[in-house]
């Protein structure tokens, strides 16, 4: 009895062969990764950034599509404190095209692509009244920045 349970488990003898035999396609979401990251433009990335996402979000919109010498120049007088990461992620990215590009005028780049996703939470506790504790979010963004040519 023991044999038929394992006998009626195992594939027969011609479908595995065609399994081993028919080569595995690597996953579409990773092709397409790479493909976009051999298209792409200058650009850096900041990662684990520690202001809340909905907060970054409002300084990337008003800088999004400008000239870089135009963003760095908003970004100089913007008071929110996302303002002075994304100046520096502008001028690291501005510094990537010139190393890999050479020379490259600054003046004909533009803020392609910026996008805002966010990071992990760091969870902490905050102790309230009657033994109680709440849970308190402490949010993280993931920044990207991609420059083009005008």
């Amino acid at each position: 009895m023991a044999e038929k349970k394992t006998s009626a488990k195992k594939k027969p003898a011609d479908q595995q062969a065609e399994a081993a035999a028919a080569p595995k396609a690597a996953p579409k979401a990773r092709v397409r990764k790479a493909a976009a990251k051999a298209d792409a433009g200058p650009h850096a990335h900041l990662r684990f950034l520690r202001v809340a996402p909905r907060k970054v979000r409002l300084v990337a919109d008003a800088v999004r599509g400008q000239r870089v010498g135009d963003a760095l120049a908003m970004l100089k007088y913007t008071p929110q404190a996302a303002a002075e990461h994304l100046s520096k992620l502008l001028r690291s990215a501005v510094a990537n095209a010139e190393q890999k590009g050479g020379r490259v005028d600054v003046d004909a780049l533009y803020v392609k692509t910026l996008t805002v996703d966010q990071g992990p939470k760091m969870r902490r506790f905050m102790p309230r009244a009657m033994g109680r504790a709440y849970r308190v979010e402490k949010k993280t963004s993931h920044v990207y920045v991609e420059l083009g040519t005008a």
